[in-house]
């Protein structure tokens, strides 16, 4: 009997870089790729009651496993598509093809945990191994100077005792070609985002670059970033814009959904460095996957802690209210605050929000409002397109003061913020079209408008002027 193994495309929905497949590949003489819409993840809700996966990254997704099949048919491989839950799906599939293994790509946060755990209870009862392999971080956990419970709780720390001594493995190069699967095996189809009870996401001429999932479109933005544009050569300098597709690097949303492997991209940058130049903006690209590593590492450390009010510090915050009128005109845009408001317009119509952005709204809703963060990085795992569990959670621990972060008090002042980010305004006009006729320093103080220029634009839900003094 030939020997056979189902992997498993979890958030890894690429043919570079990845381990489960090329582990697949070479222990087994068929291979059976899958891809699995967990009707808990895409149709589901959080605690707060919003749906655990807006439209915009529902529409990332279809793309990206629509993507994965193409190019898995280019080599002569198929992928199966299921809608349910992973753990009797996998399970009965092995056990009619009767497969050595099922193949994936592991994953620490609670909820993937309890899946994982449940298929491999039932694997377990009919004799099917489950193996796990890694592929969303840059650096092989088993190659990190200290063991992941002894990570340093401070960033700085980790990068100090890490990037100058832990190597970045090589990619492992995308398969050349796929065994047939075994007869009897139905395909699947691809849902439509009608199935999730949306609409298709039409582009809104204000965003600042049609995402659109898969490997394909995320090596092309690999490409386009660091060979075409130079881009990467003044990464520190604009990685703070607001506007425009040429600010910051923008690969999370691929790098969320595995369409991208981070290793793929410090390979790249190297490569740049030895080729075009090195410098302080190509560092700090590198910067920021370490940040990348860094949270998933507090993740495995601290499990569902990052997921509670208290944080990894368990610090007792009940002076943070669960205020749903608050919260919803925070969500909608409403505060009267132009640059917050700005800010999550742009969320709500694109799924996008800068890295300066996020900060400053979080911020704002924590201090400013005393609004629970858990609401916030709830409507962030709804709404964003490269919404990613630990970088999400572990930014909102950071912003709120429960994470590892040694300074207590993480405040931000929404109108400095402003006036050194959105100077003149232009951000605020693209989303708040109702002070598209202002000018000045005014277009940040609505407080200072007459009603007829304000032009229906909210009074503000706190005082401006505070953040004058």
């Amino acid at each position: 009997m030939k020997r056979r193994a189902i992997v498993w495309f979890r958030q890894d929905l690429r043919l570079h870089d990845n381990e489960a497949l090329s582990t697949a590949l070479r222990m087994a003489e068929e291979v059976v790729p899958v891809y699995i819409f967990d009707e808990r993840v895409l149709w589901g809700e959080t605690r707060f009651g919003f749906r655990k996966t807006g439209p915009h990254r529902a529409q990332f997704i279809l793309e990206s496993v629509a993507n994965l099949r193409e190019n898995l048919e280019k080599i002569g491989g198929k992928l199966l598509i299921r809608i349910g839950r992973p753990e009797p799906i996998l399970s009965e599939m092995a056990q009619q093809i009767k497969a050595s293994w099922v193949i994936c790509n592991r994953e620490r946060t609670h909820e993937e945990v309890l899946v994982q755990d449940g298929l491999e209870q039932k694997l377990w009862g009919i004799g099917v191994e489950l193996l796990y392999t890694r592929g969303k971080m840059l650096y092989h956990t088993q190659d990190l100077p200290v063991p992941v419970q002894h990570t340093p709780d401070i960033f700085t720390q980790f990068r100090k005792e890490t990037e100058n001594i832990t190597p970045v493995r090589d990619p492992l190069p995308s398969p050349s070609g796929m065994p047939p699967i075994p007869h009897g095996l139905e395909l699947g189809t691809i849902p439509e985002m009608k199935d999730f009870g949306y609409d298709q996401v039409q582009p809104d001429s204000r965003s600042v670059l049609n995402f659109k999932g898969g490997e394909t479109e995320g090596l092309k933005r690999l490409r386009h970033y660091f060979w075409d544009k130079d881009m990467v050569s003044h990464y520190k300098e604009t990685r703070n814009g607001l506007v425009g597709a040429d600010y910051s690097s923008k690969f999370s949303p691929w790098l969320s959904q595995g369409c991208l492997s981070p290793k793929m991209i410090y390979h790249e940058l190297k490569r740049y460095e030895r080729e075009r130049v090195s410098n302080e903006s190509t560092y700090w690209l590198f910067f920021e996957l370490l940040w990348r590593d860094y949270f998933r590492l507090m993740g495995k450390k601290y499990g569902n802690r990052i997921f509670q009010k208290g944080g990894a510090q368990g610090k007792d915050l009940r002076h943070l209210k669960n205020n749903q009128e608050v919260f919803q005109l925070w969500a909608e845009g409403k505060t009267g605050v132009p640059f917050i408001d700005a800010n999550m317009r742009e969320l709500s119509a694109s799924g996008w929000m800068s890295n300066r952005g996020r900060q400053n709204v979080a911020s704002f809703l924590v201090k400013d409002l005393k609004v629970n963060w858990q609401m916030g990085a709830e409507f962030f795992e709804s709404q964003l397109i490269d919404y990613d569990p630990c970088s999400n959670w572990g930014n909102w621990n950071y912003v709120a003061g429960v994470g590892s972060d040694p300074r207590e008090d993480r405040y931000f002042n929404i109108l400095t913020q402003a006036k050194n980010y959105d100077a003149h305004g232009d951000f605020v006009r693209l989303w708040c079209p109702e002070l598209k006729d202002i000018t000045g320093e005014k277009i940040h103080r609505p407080d200072q408008l007459t009603s007829a220029e304000r032009n229906g634009y909210p009074k503000a839900i706190v005082k401006i002027d505070k953040w004058a003094q």
